[in-house]
């Protein structure tokens, strides 16, 4: 299926994806720059995992383990100051993320 998907990442349309996504609780929580903060570490672990390289076959199925995933934005917001996050809050963020990827059919 050499047939190739146009997807439009547009991160502006991924943070509202993910304010809309968390819950009531953590609504207003996390301002939009802290969300694009933890979505380009979201990326940054996928790179240190080579998810992200050119080389991968669309076949080839990538395990993301989600609790490493979290683990790796809370350490690192903590580190860059950004904020001491809960690893629950960032759950949140990490689904909301996938699911506004799985609506571009990127994992398609």
């Amino acid at each position: 299926m050499g047939e190739n998907k146009d997807f439009i990442y547009d991160e502006d349309e991924s943070v509202k994806f993910i304010q809309n996504y968390l819950p009531q609780e953590l609504k207003g929580k996390f301002s939009n720059d802290d969300i694009n903060y933890i979505v380009d570490v979201i990326y940054e672990y996928y790179e240190s995992k080579g998810c992200m390289d050119e080389d991968i076959d669309d076949d080839t199925e990538i395990e993301i383990d989600e609790d490493e995933l979290t683990a790796f934005v809370v350490k690192n917001a903590l580190k860059d100051g950004v904020g001491k996050f809960t690893p629950e809050e960032i759950t949140f963020i990490v689904q909301g993320e996938m699911a506004y990827c799985e609506s571009l059919d990127m994992f398609e």
